[in-house]
């Protein structure tokens, strides 16, 4: 019996990245399922299974996987979301507010309104309507539910020229903690992820900067660039209840960088 067997699970930004390795990891331990993203096809840089949906991956290996588009930076898109789960599944017990964007570096002068707008209403407004979309929903059907935030090194220490993503990323920190200990006694747990720059269709064109990834992986003390694949242990963790008496922290994982430069 898979780890997450029997549990239904909300995966946003589920078509490219690290929800699409985690979608299909989730699926493969038992779990039903919901794919969300802007839209159903995975990026253009996607390297695996290139071109194929997410939800036809995992339905291609015997997998319970639906689709249901959302943009969530709209708190009615996420409550549509979470209703549609439900109705295709029987109930909701874990959310994985996964969906982000980074669009550039610059310092706060060097940014545009668009750029501030855009970081902050995807990263942290999106994180903010899942979690009450879903929270909403563990309090009607009872019985706790988990929320996971996906935030960042960058919500937890500086990033030089990162003016707009950190300060995105430090708002999903705080707000994780709070949730956590405003709703410990429904035992809805709510912990966030924090973990190293990756390479994912998003952040393609950096990693192409072979300089880049030869200064990132000198700056990281186990000496390689992260995956996506090295979240899914602790994502597994964090929505089983290998984690049940887990709430309001803030997972880093990320080859040790932090721990240089703090």
């Amino acid at each position: 019996m898979g780890k997450l067997e029997g549990k239904t699970v909300i995966i946003t930004g589920s078509s490219s990245g690290v929800g699409r390795t985690i979608a299909i990891a989730f699926a493969r331990e038992g779990a039903r399922v919901m794919c969300s993203d802007i839209r159903k096809a995975p990026l253009e840089k996607e390297s695996y299974m290139p071109g194929i949906a997410t939800d036809d991956i995992i339905r291609g290996f015997g997998g319970q996987a639906s689709f249901f588009q959302c943009d969530v930076t709209s708190l009615e898109a996420c409550h549509d979301l979470v209703a549609a789960a439900v109705n295709e599944f029987g109930r909701l017990d874990v959310i994985f507010n996964n969906a982000g964007v980074f669009t550039k570096f610059g310092r706060l002068h060097e940014l545009g309104e668009y750029d501030w707008d855009f970081t902050v209403g995807v990263n942290a407004k999106g994180v903010y309507n899942g979690a009450h979309a879903a929270i909403t929903q563990y309090l009607k059907q009872g019985g706790g539910g988990v929320v996971i935030n996906m935030c960042s090194i960058g919500g937890v220490t500086a990033l030089k020229e990162e003016t707009a993503y950190c300060a995105s990323k430090f708002a999903i920190a705080g707000l994780t903690k709070v949730m956590a200990i405003d709703y410990a006694k429904d035992q809805i747990r709510v912990n966030a992820l924090c973990p190293n720059f990756m390479a994912t269709p998003m952040c393609a064109d950096f990693f192409a900067d072979k300089s880049f990834v030869e200064y990132l992986n000198g700056l990281t003390p186990m000496g390689r660039s992260q995956t996506t694949k090295d979240l899914i242990g602790p994502l597994l963790f964090l929505a089983s209840d290998e984690s049940a008496f887990m709430t309001g922290q803030l997972l880093v994982i990320d080859g040790g960088i932090t721990s240089r430069i703090q």
